[in-house]
């Protein structure tokens, strides 16, 4: 059984910021063992990625993960950025995205709390999680 798993950093996301992405990037991925031993290795230059999220799923690849996933949201293109030298399935992520996912999953739930919503790292990668699965 295989795992996908959603990681972030830091660094990365000031870089990205800085850069003009958004601070709001995240790498996903899809592996048949344990995810710590790649995330550590980390993308961009950067070994402070830490695994926000990971779920098991069975039957799937992760070039079927991030196409899934592309369909939904930007994939940051890794010829455009010599940085990430090659390394797929980074996306960035618009923070409004999030809000309306988790809006509608509250009123499909019966919630009609009408709380604000902030938004942590958590959030973002149950969203990816979510979308790289439909």
């Amino acid at each position: 059984m295989g795992v996908i798993y959603v990681a972030r950093s830091a660094k990365f996301g000031k870089w990205a910021s800085d850069v003009g992405l958004s601070k709001h990037v995240y790498k996903v991925g899809y592996v048949d063992a344990d995810p710590k031993p790649i995330v550590a290795q980390g993308w961009g230059g950067e070994t402070d990625w830490v695994i926000v999220k990971k779920r098991e799923i069975e039957g799937l690849s992760e070039e079927e993960v991030i196409q899934r996933l592309a369909r939904k949201e930007k994939m940051v293109d890794p010829a455009y950025y010599p940085r990430l030298r090659g390394a797929t399935g980074v996306f960035k992520v618009l923070p409004e995205h999030v809000e309306n996912h988790i809006i509608v999953a509250r009123s499909m739930a019966g919630e009609l709390q009408r709380a604000e919503i902030k938004l942590k790292p958590a959030d973002f990668a149950d969203y990816l999680i979510h979308n790289a699965l439909r």
